[in-house]
C-alpha cells in the first residue's frame, strides 16, 4: 500500500497506521488485522480537487488491496499548505 500511494501520489507525508484492532469483531475485521486503516496524504497531486476526488484518486490506487481483504479507509487527502 505505502509503495503505490508513495509512486503514484509523490507525498510530501504519508501516514499509515493499520487500525484493525478497533474493528475487532465488526464486518470485514480479519483475525491478522490489516483490514481497517487510517491514512494521512499531503500530495500536490490533490491540488484543485475535491474531497470526493482525491478520496476516489486513492480507492482506485488500492482496488487490488480491497480485493484482498481490505476493509475500510479513514482518510485525510491534503494538497501542501491546507490545515492538517
Amino acid at each position: 500500500m505505502r509503495v503505490k500511494l508513495a509512486r503514484a501520489l509523490a507525498p510530501e507525508r504519508l501516514d499509515i497506521e493499520d487500525d484493525s484492532h478497533r474493528h475487532a469483531g465488526h464486518a470485514g475485521a480479519r483475525p491478522g488485522g490489516e483490514s481497517h486503516f487510517r491514512l494521512t496524504i499531503v500530495s500536490q497531486a490533490f491540488a484543485g480537487k475535491s474531497r470526493v476526488e482525491r478520496q476516489r484518486m486513492v480507492y482506485a490506487l488500492l482496488e487490488d488491496e480491497f480485493k484482498a481483504g481490505l476493509h475500510a479507509l479513514q482518510l485525510q487527502t491534503l494538497a501542501p499548505g491546507e490545515g492538517r
